[in-house]
């Protein structure tokens, strides 16, 4: 099977050919977990898989808690199902404390300390929603510093130790709950269910995809891997491309080479960039940008027309519209250029705005 085949199929399963989820938290469940570290981008690869979403509809999902934020697989924040938080953060969080060990040390936040923390937290959270602003106060009136990164440390090792997660915004300014009030749905898998589901929730959502590929986007040992596929193996089938092999679930999709082609304004961390490592050349099987350097503002959107890489884009947000800034590669052909204002459509849509979009060559 050819890249073009497999990179097409891989964008099938992660919902960006033929969206089939209703609702923001079905989209993060499917997906396992979606990184947000930018909440507002995030929001929008969210909602780019759901026919005719709206941006409403994804913040009012988080702020009910049908979607909730942590720091869970790499030391980054993700969008997780309440549902799936506990077991997801008891199989990857244990690996997300060694990879911070080296900061907990160079912020002196030993052990005991980060334990004292954990119990403030909790009893400052009981019934009760705060901002980071709120709670360093509070650290800081205890005798406990919260300058540089500390009080990012403080909390992520919260969100690790299973205590505290996302509340709902106020105002633009992000909260912080208890896992216990915010998620009390959610599931406890022991270690080797849990293993399992992390391990067939990413090949069928993200594959055709390779084990290193995987063991980045979890952080899991190769260990744990190799246990985790033997769990589900018989839920997998794998092929062997260029050599590499590729694990996935379920038959690929009908080819669709003589469909119009179909363009996606991608935010810089969806999970089509992002959940890949060894096989992230899918996206750019020519190759484009290798050593570009641009004297242009920069623009952190990624244009995918079919399934490669085309350009890169941001966007302008006015009161009446979204103006949306292409830089292109290569020039488009009418088709092409068909299929980017229908993507810039439909981020307009999400946004309620009328999208208008100019392109320029790289």
């Amino acid at each position: 099977m050819d890249a073009l085949r497999l990179a097409s199929w891989r964008m099938h399963n992660l919902g960006l050919r033929a969206p089939g989820d209703g609702t923001p938290a079905g989209v993060v469940a499917r997906l396992g977990a979606v990184q947000s570290q930018d909440y507002g981008p995030a929001t929008w690869s969210v909602g780019e898989r759901i026919a005719g979403a709206a941006e409403d509809v994804v913040h009012g999902a988080f702020a009910e808690g049908a979607v909730l934020r942590t720091h869970v697989l790499r030391p980054t924040w993700h969008f997780v199902a309440p549902e799936d938080i506990g077991w997801l953060l008891a199989v990857t969080g244990p690996r997300v404390h060694q990879l911070n060990a080296y900061y907990y040390r160079q912020l002196a936040l030993d052990e005991p300390l980060r334990s004292r923390c954990d119990a403030m937290l909790v009893e400052l959270l009981t019934g009760r929603q705060l901002t980071r602003k709120e709670l360093a106060a509070e650290f800081d009136g205890a005798g406990i510093g919260t300058e540089g990164f500390r009080m990012a440390y403080i909390l992520m090792n919260a969100e690790l130790n299973g205590l505290i997660c996302s509340g709902a915004m106020r105002g633009r300014q992000h909260t912080y709950a208890l896992l216990a009030e915010r998620a009390p749905q959610s599931r406890a898998l022991d270690a080797d269910a849990a293993l399992a589901e992390l391990t067939l929730r990413y090949f069928t959502s993200h594959g055709p995809a390779t084990v290193k590929d995987f063991r980045w986007w979890s952080s899991l040992t190769q260990a744990e891997i190799r246990r985790g596929l033997d769990l589900v193996r018989a839920s997998l089938d794998s092929l062997e491309a260029d050599g590499l092999t590729y694990w996935f679930a379920g038959a690929p999709p009908a080819a669709a080479d003589a469909d119009p082609p179909v363009a996606h304004l991608l935010q810089a961390y969806d999970e089509y960039i992002v959940g890949y490592s060894e096989s992230k050349h899918l996206l750019n099987v020519a190759g484009l940008g290798s050593g570009q350097r641009w004297d242009r503002p920069v623009f952190n959107g990624v244009l995918i027309i079919g399934s490669q890489l085309a350009g890169h884009w941001k966007r302008t947000v006015g009161r009446r519209e979204v103006a949306i800034e292409v830089l292109l590669y290569a020039p488009l052909d009418a088709g092409q250029a068909a299929a980017v204002q229908a993507a810039a459509d439909h981020h307009g849509r999400f946004l309620g705005l009328p999208a208008t979009v100019t392109t320029t060559m790289l």
